[in-house]
């Protein structure tokens, strides 16, 4: 568990007796001494407040104030918040087999609250699940620098406040987004069971206390690459239930390269219809049609995940040429490709349809994505001479800043002249790159995605079944022990945007692979991304990583049993590796 600074506990409700402006109902008295009962016969909550992935920023555990949840339990929520309520309700039904109502209630001074609860849904139930004590919203809510109690106020877009008593719990927060990480919490620290899809005989209880959080960095996120292997809708949508879960707030999709092209663009219609049809392997490939992006698009909406598109250019075009050869140089067509090889393929840069091809695209995508960014890739373009590359990446980057969208790249773009608000995604494995470094004093922000760290297509060990071992192993611990905002020398911690775990697709062809290679690292990133610095605690980290074995079993989740972490369930099934080429040079 990390090292929480300490604060003074803060006080817990008053008996309902004493609530001022009101007399309790006979039937609120009678409910509240048979809890009270109840607390004297049965054992603490097996979850500690604190057990949580990614760690909050502060915790202050009540072990006389821990919750039950019974099947009278029902959900009060501000109406903006209604979403997020029907999501936990959504969370809780199947496992404890309760109904969970779930009405409305109003806002408390302009925020967010969702109170669950066995009390009537009226006002009492509200209240029940208040702590007494003062909240000082003027005190920061960073524990180094004060102490005592912390308000909402400082939480921001993302941050949440979660209080647990016997009467109930109570999440405040100023956004939706920050109610939803707050149900995650609450989710968490219920036990593994509630994870499964069908009722099971539990003691559903919850560890009093309060919780403050909010996260490190604005931008947390992971990638999947569905152009080298094509994943259905259904598949991605799961994987942004994977991001939410962990307060991850970006699914970058890499939707384009030289395997396939993913997304169909009106104005240029072969470039699904044919550069749809190929993947690595010689599989069927695929394509998402505008409507099943705008579904995918809506989905991660609805969890607070904004979806990041990429159209990969110059290289990484191949499929592109197939089905558009006045796009190659020479206007000669090259043949599908399905294997694994990179730097090969670009688009013509000499040529003024190549520019109206690219504004095409992006303007379609960009009116497709509600969020701001957009992604023109721009790495491994081999055979492209560095001055063509840089007059192309500006003319390109122009494009997509006149869609209202901001332009993110790989960090090959960094010698080009920079645009308002551009961000680097860096993968190197060297902590040492002035080019980048120097793209950060003109402007440019950066997303940390080291390839020996976070690339999640890199094996766990030499005999994992699948995957990459060219920036080397990366384990749990690997994943977990670095810090996204000291790593790149040159860039200051204020130009660190977030954090971003990719995974490539060369060898994994199924949902059970992804999973496979997203867990356990994917809640080790995320913990980079959300948790202060200050819980930051290897040993803490997988023993409350090792907790996430049984949820992620009763979910149905794939996982690799990584021998660091001291799982208390048998090891899951391990995919087994996919036939076909693959290739342990750098790829992107």
């Amino acid at each position: 568990m990390p090292t929480i600074p300490a604060t003074p506990a803060e006080s817990g409700p008053e008996p309902l007796d004493r609530l001022p402006g009101r007399q309790p109902a006979a039937a609120e008295l009678a409910r509240t001494a048979a809890r009270s009962a109840g607390d004297l016969l049965t054992p603490p909550a097996p979850i500690r407040l604190g057990d949580v992935v990614p760690a909050p920023e502060r915790v202050h555990p009540d072990p006389a104030a821990d919750y039950t949840l019974t099947a009278d339990a029902a959900i009060r929520v501000s109406p903006a918040g209604r979403e997020v309520a029907e999501q936990l309700a959504g969370w809780l039904r199947p496992a404890t087999g309760y109904p969970v109502p779930v009405t409305d209630a109003p806002d408390a001074d302009g925020l967010l609250v969702l109170t669950l609860s066995e009390a009537p849904l009226g006002g009492a139930a509200l209240d029940a699940a208040r702590p007494a004590g003062p909240v000082d919203a003027a005190r920061p809510v960073d524990g180094a620098a004060g102490e005592g109690g912390v308000g909402v106020d400082g939480l921001g877009d993302e941050g949440y406040r979660l209080d647990v008593t016997g009467a109930g719990v109570r999440v405040t927060a100023a956004t939706a987004a920050g109610l939803l990480h707050g149900a995650q919490t609450l989710r968490q620290l219920l036990p593994a069971a509630i994870d499964g899809a069908a009722p099971v005989t539990e003691r559903w209880a919850v560890p009093g206390g309060t919780v403050v959080d909010r996260p490190r960095f604005p931008y947390r996120g992971a990638m999947l690459d569905v152009a080298r292997h094509f994943f259905p809708v259904e598949d991605v949508l799961r994987v942004v239930d994977h991001l939410a879960r962990y307060k991850l707030n970006h699914l970058h999709l890499h939707l384009t390269d030289d395997q396939g092209w993913r997304i169909a663009v009106d104005s240029w219609p072969r470039l699904s219809e044919v550069g749809g049809l190929t993947e690595v392997g010689g599989g069927p490939g695929g394509f998402y049609t505008q409507a099943d992006y705008r579904r995918i698009v809506a989905y991660a909406a609805r969890r607070h995940v904004t979806v990041v598109p990429e159209i990969d250019l110059p290289g990484h075009t191949n499929a592109a040429l197939v089905a558009y050869p006045d796009l190659a140089p020479g206007k000669v067509p090259p043949p599908p490709y399905t294997g694994t090889e990179v730097g090969f393929s670009y688009v013509d840069p000499a040529d003024e349809r190549t520019y109206a091809f690219v504004a095409d695209v992006v303007g379609e995508v960009a009116a497709l994505t509600p969020g701001p960014w957009l992604h023109l890739g721009g790495d491994e373009a081999f055979k492209v001479p560095a001055d063509t590359y840089r007059a192309f990446v500006e003319r390109a980057q122009t494009l997509v800043a006149a869609t209202g969208k901001t332009v993110v790249g790989w960090h090959q773009l960094a010698p080009a002249g920079h645009v308002d608000g551009r961000v680097l995604q860096w993968w190197g494995t060297n902590g040492d790159d002035p080019e980048t470094a120097d793209a950060v004093r003109r402007g440019a922000r950066v997303i940390l995605s080291p390839g020996n760290r976070v690339y999640l297509d890199m094996k766990y060990a030499t005999d994992t079944p699948i995957g990459h071992d060219w920036a080397g192993l990366i384990d749990v611990q690997r994943a977990y022990d670095w810090d996204p905002g000291t790593h790149l020398t040159g860039v200051p911690a204020e130009a660190v945007l977030g954090v971003e775990a990719p995974l490539w697709t060369e060898s994994v062809t199924t949902l059970a692979e992804v999973e496979f290679m997203l867990f356990p690292r994917l809640p080790a990133v995320a913990e980079l991304g959300w948790s202060p610095r200050s819980t930051h605690d290897w040993a803490g980290f997988r023993e409350r990583l090792a907790a996430h074995g049984p949820r992620w079993t009763a979910a149905g989740i794939t996982f690799h049993p990584s021998p660091d972490v001291p799982w208390p369930t048998p090891a899951p099934t391990i995919p087994t590796q996919p036939t076909g080429d693959t290739t342990d040079a750098p790829t992107h």
